[in-house]
């Protein structure tokens, strides 16, 4: 169990340093990342002890709450990676900066017909001004 241990931890170490985002004083991307990072972590940890609850000698059975852990890093930091890019170009004091564009959804109600439609919603481009 230690190699795949050893290959969690190196993944996830690779995974938080390769992702690089600018540190400017109004951007929170490294902490928003960083967050959500934590809380994943914490949620994979308490769904891999509710799982010892379902085998036979629990105490054999510790290493569901690492890869519970692991695993909900791993998510946690990729929701926060898609949480923080906001547009798929944007421009930066007189810099073009490309990414993935965030997809939201978004309920639109009409009124004349009283319908509710939901709507998907991407920004393609942002800027300063």
């Amino acid at each position: 169990m230690k190699p795949m241990a050893r290959l969690i931890s190196l993944i996830t170490c690779c995974t938080v340093l390769a992702t690089a985002t600018s540190a400017l004083a109004g951007d929170n991307a490294f902490r928003e990342v960083f967050e959500d990072a934590f809380y994943g972590g914490a949620a994979g940890a308490l769904v891999g002890a509710a799982l010892l609850a379902f085998a036979k000698k629990p105490a054999d059975h510790l290493d569901y709450m690492a890869y519970g852990a692991a695993s909900g890093v791993l998510v946690g930091s990729a929701y926060g990676l898609v949480k923080s890019t906001r547009s798929l170009a944007q421009i930066d004091n007189g810099s073009i900066k490309f990414a993935l564009p965030t997809v939201l959804p978004d309920l639109s109600e009409s009124p004349a017909s009283r319908q509710t439609t939901i709507t998907w919603r991407a920004e393609l481009l942002r800027g300063t001004f």
